[in-house]
């Protein structure tokens, strides 16, 4: 009987491993670019998050059966003036550029892609799919009019706020709130720009004033390319059922983040945090592949001297299956928030089989499998 019960067990693993290469896997949230104009770090080569603190490259994506997706510029927010938003303009066009140049580099391993054709296309040549995606609107600033020279650079899912508060509207995460959060005049005109130009807009980070406008005002379904349910755990990056089930009747997609600080209360620490902060300001983002290692091994003596709780596999899971359960499985998709994101049992691109198990085992068919993995996110972008 044992023997039996391991044979079918070693099946089951087979097939899923058989399902998941079939599969068109796309992840809507990879913050990845930010190691693309790091001196000595190439997208081809294989690294180690324990190493450098990377958790996506080429082989890891191949190993992962990770086809691609959304390949994040990301610009921190910053002061609103004049400068500041100039400087953040020309920083993304800069991230841009690299993540341009890399392709370039690797043209027979990856392409970028600017429909859902073209992922399709680009995939079954065996490359990886390299779609582009803004996270932050404080590049385009006051001017939404800003948004088409983006476009016009491959960017085809844009959101409008990050952590704090900006021109275009509201963050879920700022302290600061003001006499009418939402959207400002700007961020209105923002989205009829997103609109016209058919660039996906992205609510994640959004204050839910700012979410119920986008729902209101898009003329096409909205994604959140990494966001939680806050039915599961109560944050204001995680959305709550009835958004959930908003976005769902408006046609929109709910992509799921593993991203520890959205999963799991973690007890604040003002050594740890103090630590933190000053190796933030000592080292920045390193410019070097010997910079970012030495950052990566100062990190983890800091988690050594001042551990916090960790999320797991299964709180993403607990997330994930909510989203399906409330909004729907054509409705849920997968944004683990990498290179910035993951959690124990799932710390690199190495471990999205894992999801397609889970999915298995929670009684999806194939179909509804391969809705999650691309399919949904691809049916709105072709919209």
């Amino acid at each position: 009987m044992l023997l039996l019960a391991l044979s079918l067990a070693a099946s089951a693993c087979s097939t899923t491993g058989v399902l998941h290469r079939r599969l068109l896997t796309l992840d809507s949230h990879l913050d990845t670019p930010m190691y693309f104009g790091v001196d000595g770090w190439d997208f081809a080569e294989r690294h180690r998050r324990e190493d450098d603190g990377s958790q996506v490259d080429i082989p890891r994506m191949i190993e992962g059966g990770l086809d691609g997706g959304f390949f994040a510029t990301f610009i921190p927010q910053g002061p609103l003036t004049d400068e500041g938003r100039a400087a953040a303009r020309a920083a993304a066009h800069a991230r841009l550029d690299e993540i341009h140049a890399m392709v370039a580099r690797h043209r027979d391993l990856a392409e970028i892609a600017l429909t859902a054709a073209d992922a399709r296309r680009i995939a079954a040549a065996g490359k990886r799919v390299v779609f582009l995606s803004m996270e932050n609107g404080y590049p385009v600033g006051n001017r939404p009019e800003l948004l088409s020279e983006f476009h016009a650079r491959g960017v085809r899912m844009a959101g409008p706020v990050h952590f704090r508060n900006n021109d275009l509207g509201t963050s879920s995460t700022d302290a600061l709130r003001p006499e009418e959060p939402g959207l400002t005049a700007a961020g209105r005109a923002w989205v009829r720009e997103a609109n016209r130009l058919g660039i996906l807009i992205d609510a994640s980070h959004a204050s839910d004033a700012v979410l119920d406008e986008l729902l209101e005002l898009s003329s096409r379904p909205i994604v959140l390319s990494h966001s939680g349910a806050r039915a599961v755990f109560d944050h204001p990056r995680n959305v709550d059922d009835e958004r959930l089930r908003l976005i769902a009747a408006h046609g929109g997609v709910i992509q799921v983040p593993a991203y520890p600080d959205y999963l799991l209360e973690r007890p604040a620490s003002p050594e740890r945090n103090a630590e933190i902060a000053r190796l933030r300001q000592q080292f920045g983002m390193p410019r070097t592949l010997a910079g970012r290692r030495e950052l990566t091994r100062a990190l983890a003596e800091v988690d050594r001297r001042w551990p916090v709780p960790q999320p797991t596999y299964e709180h993403f899971v607990a997330h994930l299956l909510h989203v399906i359960q409330v909004a729907g499985v054509q409705h849920t998709g997968i944004g683990i928030d990498f290179d910035g994101g993951g959690v124990t049992g799932f710390e690199d691109a190495t471990a999205y089989p894992r999801i397609t198990a889970t999915l298995r085992q929670a009684g999806l068919s194939d179909r509804d499998i391969a809705a999650v993995w691309s399919g949904n996110l691809l049916r709105i972008l072709g919209d």
